[in-house]
């Protein structure tokens, strides 16, 4: 899921890697609603915000929205920047795990913060929603890097115009046999259907556990992360247990 990259990865790499990252999105922007009335999971919107302060004379609110702009911002140059240099150091498995795992560190933060030292002041909420931003950045980050931009997970409108536009061109059933294209609407409707329960989800667990819920989006980024390790230690020890039974074999018919 996080090995590959660009055009060495499958359809079902992208389709994995693709589903996991727009649930944990999903989560991530709907818990946000709910805890700080904000959606972090795209800056689009916040562009309009920012313009509308500016013109308003609110220049404090302007210098707020633009530092979540720049933290989204931050968090995919950070990540495209490890994928990019970090190869070389740790490998392409691990360069591509590690912005994941700074974005787990980021959700933690906010989640332990929530729980032990939130006194919901302004200043407070402001930095959280700057941390959950800086977050959907490295995933966004990622995900496009490693798929050659096949993968963005943490925003619906242009995943909504892809998926407009292949339904319009399957009306031509020359189309509809074009393995590429099919192979490209499953993955445009796994990221989106993902996207939607993952916030059902988020909404669903936070009526009955609350701020624990930032917990478990980073549960399923800890999956993320790891599942590809877990995958190759486990091909490892198949592989080290067929030569070891290969070799106990050679010896028994060397011996008879």
């Amino acid at each position: 899921m996080l090995r590959k990259y660009s055009n060495h990865r499958t359809v079902s790499d992208n389709i994995k890697l693709g589903g996991l990252t727009a649930f944990s999105a999903g989560m991530v922007n709907v818990i946000s609603v709910i805890v700080f009335f904000s959606f972090t999971s795209n800056i689009t919107g916040y562009y309009a915000v920012f313009a509308q302060e500016l013109s308003k004379g609110n220049w404090y609110q302007g210098a707020v929205v633009l530092f979540w702009i720049l933290l989204f911002f931050f968090g995919s140059l950070i990540s495209n920047l490890v994928i990019i240099h970090g190869k070389k150091l740790w490998g392409q498995y691990i360069s591509h795990a590690v912005p994941v795992i700074l974005e787990l560190l980021s959700i933690l933060f906010v989640g332990v913060y929530l729980d032990f030292f939130y006194k919901d002041t302004l200043q407070e909420t402001e930095l959280l929603v700057g941390a959950l931003l800086f977050a959907m950045g490295l995933q966004n980050g990622l995900t496009a890097s490693i798929s050659n931009s096949v993968i963005k997970t943490t925003h619906l409108t242009g995943l909504t115009t892809d998926l407009a536009i292949l339904v319009s061109m399957f009306t031509k059933s020359k189309n509809r046999q074009n393995k590429q294209l099919v192979d490209k609407f499953h993955l445009l409707l796994t990221i989106l259907f993902s996207y939607f329960l993952g916030g059902l989800v988020s909404g669903l667990y936070y009526v009955k556990f609350g701020n624990q819920t930032f917990y478990l989006v980073c549960f399923v980024l800890v999956i993320i992360a790891f599942f590809d390790f877990y995958k190759l230690k486990r091909v490892k020890y198949l592989y080290e247990r067929r030569a070891r039974i290969k070799k106990a074999s050679c010896k028994e018919y060397g011996m008879s």
